[in-house]
């Protein structure tokens, strides 16, 4: 994840729960993209609204937009859950909108990092200035 956020030109990853970081895969990124561990992350998206973040979330509910459908604004927060549970429904209700990626066989989703690619290839292809 680091790496793709590293690549993608992304500042920050703001992640709650544990994980490290293996610096041989991360390579560069592992220098640049700031990391932080708040303990919750309901007060992580107040601030990030506060400052003009459009928090989008990454999941499969009956109320989100394709992922190829949804124009993305400059200052998106893209929120992502854990690979087994996915967003509970406390984030949910605090995110400005949800996408979604379309499964086409089976399993029914994609894991995270493979959806967290694919959502930020997205957001780069609409903003391929940077």
């Amino acid at each position: 994840m680091v790496r793709l956020a590293g690549c993608s030109a992304i500042a920050e990853i703001i992640h709650c729960g544990g994980g490290k970081v293996d610096r041989e895969i991360a390579r560069d990124a592992a220098d640049i993209v700031k990391l932080s561990s708040p303990r919750s992350l309901p007060p992580v998206l107040d601030r990030l609204r506060g400052q003009g973040y459009r928090c989008v979330g990454l999941e499969q509910t009956t109320n989100s937009q394709l992922l190829y459908n949804y124009q993305f604004v400059r200052q998106t927060a893209l929120v992502i859950g854990s690979e087994r549970e996915g967003l509970s429904q406390e984030i949910l209700d605090r995110l400005d909108d949800v996408v979604e990626i379309p499964v086409y066989g089976q399993p029914a989703s994609y894991n995270v990092v493979t959806a967290a690619t694919m959502a930020v290839y997205e957001y780069c292809r609409q903003f391929p200035e940077g």
